[in-house]
């Protein structure tokens, strides 16, 4: 799966404050992602992490 820095994540399960959307800070054997609610950091597991996400939302970069 192609999961770059700066991506956000929807979720299948939500974080504990309501939000299902996080922004990818670290990509590797473990991700990085902040919460875009409350802003709280965690570090998962990449294969946990892939097997929750429903969608990928970039920004293309247009050069």
């Amino acid at each position: 799966m192609d999961v770059r820095v700066g991506d956000v994540l929807t979720m299948k399960k939500q974080h504990p404050c309501g939000e299902n959307r996080f922004l990818v800070l670290r990509s590797g054997m473990d991700f990085k992602i902040r919460c875009m609610g409350c802003g709280r950091e965690v570090m998962v597991p990449r294969v946990k992490a892939e097997k929750n996400i429903k969608k990928i939302s970039r920004e293309e970069e247009h050069q």
